[in-house]
């Protein structure tokens, strides 16, 4: 089955928008790449560690969806020229370069995922 190469997927992240969150930390997305949707997560990692899908979510409709609830019916949208703001409960990221891996399971193309790193300022 063809997938998409990281180094294409990576372009969706929006370079420079990880930061912490009151809850946690974060990031956003904007999708220039074609619409398309996932019909699944993979676990997202933060520094090579996997995080539980409950703790990372994205508002859809004004409803926040936890990545363990993305099925068939409930799908990840990424709109063409669309930003969406993944968030992860948690502990807050120290300050300096994290790496972030995240994935997808997106019909006719399978698992595909994609990691950036950037760096979380100081406060």
């Amino acid at each position: 089955m063809p997938g998409v190469p990281a180094f294409i997927l990576r372009r969706l992240y929006v370079k420079g928008s990880l930061q912490n969150t009151e809850s946690g930390w974060g990031f956003t997305l904007k999708n220039s790449l074609g619409s398309g949707y996932a019909k699944g997560m993979q676990p997202m990692k933060i520094d090579e560690q996997e995080l539980p899908m409950t703790s990372a979510s994205f508002s859809q409709d004004g409803e926040d969806i936890t990545f363990d609830r993305v099925t068939d019916k409930t799908t990840f949208g990424l709109k063409m020229n669309r930003s969406i703001v993944i968030s992860v409960n948690g502990s807050q990221l120290t300050p300096g370069a994290h790496k972030v891996w995240m994935g997808f399971i997106v019909p006719g193309f399978g698992k595909i995922g994609f990691d950036f790193t950037d760096e979380v300022k100081s406060a």
